[in-house]
């Protein structure tokens, strides 16, 4: 087992994305940015809690145009943020509906901006504000001087290109559960429904060192699967069936995101020659992602293998997505998306093609954008598919 990286950071990664943050903030006229979701908070200080869960309480976090964040938070969330770079931690007793933290963070936006000026929210695709519409009505009504502006792009441009810091814990979860998806035909064989496989994968996760199995779908059937994101069944696996896991685990706030397909006792040849349509269009995903490339190009250099592969088609919408701090974060691998890949960019290659009629077969990896070209963070899957 791989040692593990150094959990959380030191304090001069967080000073130096709000430093970066506060540069693109300075370029676009904006006084001061509110973060209310979890991985932006977490992003900017390093709070890390699975208190996330519960919608009672709102958090907030305020980027001054200089300086470090200030947290304001629920009373019952001071010790940890306290255990942060964060020095200003301002608190109220929450749940408080009539009030929840409203009051002190017009308060503090007052005082961080004065009496008016351009506060930064995020508006765009892929992000929602986690607070009550009420309380942000409530908000603006007391902040009159105040304006908004859509701050979604400077916040994902800063996370879309990651740290070394960053990319080591994400390459140490997809290490883990790759010697998990390897180590599968040792613990994994038909007459398990399939509620025992995804109890039994989950349990190897974590005797292997991940935090959490935030996230895990799949399926198994006859010659295929047709659907991935629907919850376990008491169906044993039998001869003849061909499997999916799809997990996103986490190490210290960071996640995987891949697959990995199985046969059990024998295999149609439909579903030998998707699974190695879906693997060649991976490699020619891996060979499109090179800076300056888009993510357009990554969909079509897949899409054109499978189309050619006889696909009956590809709902999904995209061929694989950024990765990081979220199960799936900005971009997607679309026809019409056209970032652009910079060095340090953590994507996902996810072709996924329909062989049969109700038959899918979705390949997933994860890879880093280097100067010299992409890197593999999961350890490649067999390039056929695996019968055990």
């Amino acid at each position: 087992m791989a040692e593990a990286p150094v959990r959380g950071f030191p304090p001069q990664e967080f000073a130096d994305r709000t430093k970066r943050a506060q540069s693109r903030m300075s370029e676009a006229g904006i006084d001061a940015i509110l973060l209310t979701t979890e991985a932006e908070l977490r992003y900017f200080s390093g709070y890390l809690t699975q208190f996330w869960q519960s919608p009672t309480r709102p958090w907030f976090m305020i980027i001054p145009a200089t300086g470090k964040p200030i947290a304001v938070i629920p009373a019952i969330g001071a010790t940890c943020m306290g255990r942060t770079w964060i020095e200003d931690i301002r608190t109220w007793s929450s749940p408080q509906p009539e009030d929840e933290g409203i009051s002190l963070l017009v308060e503090t936006l007052k005082e961080t901006i004065g009496t008016g000026g351009i506060l930064g929210i995020s508006e765009g695709p892929e992000t929602h504000l986690r607070m009550p519409v009420s309380d942000y009505r409530r908000m603006m009504t007391l902040l009159p001087g105040f304006a908004t502006r859509d701050c979604s792009a400077i916040l994902r441009d800063l996370r879309m290109v990651k740290s070394e810091a960053e990319i080591t814990k994400i390459a140490h979860v997809c290490s883990l559960v790759s010697d998990v998806f390897e180590d599968l035909p040792n613990f994994i064989h038909p007459g398990m429904s399939e509620t025992e496989v995804f109890q039994r994968f989950k349990i190897k996760c974590l005797e292997h060192g991940v935090d959490d199995v935030s996230y895990l779908v799949g399926g198994a059937g006859q010659g295929g699967y047709g659907d991935i994101i629907s919850p376990p069944s008491e169906r044993p696996i039998t001869k003849g069936d061909v499997l999916i896991l799809d997990t996103g685990c986490i190490f210290d706030g960071y996640f995987c995101d891949f697959d990995r397909n199985y046969a059990f006792g024998h295999a149609s040849d439909q579903a030998k020659r998707a699974y190695e349509a879906v693997y060649a269009a991976t490699e020619a995903g891996v060979a499109a992602a090179q800076v300056g490339a888009t993510c357009a190009d990554l969909y079509h250099a897949m899409q054109d293998v499978m189309t050619k592969a006889g696909a009956l088609g590809n709902d999904v919408g995209r061929l694989g997505h950024g990765l990081g701090m979220q199960l799936t974060e900005w971009p997607s691998n679309t026809p019409q998306d056209q970032t652009v890949l910079k060095p340090n960019m953590v994507m996902t290659l996810e072709p996924g093609m329909t062989f049969a009629p109700g038959l899918v077969m979705v390949h997933e990896e994860n890879i880093v954008i280097r100067e010299s070209g992409p890197e593999f963070l999961t350890r490649r899957a067999s390039p056929t598919l695996p019968i055990l």
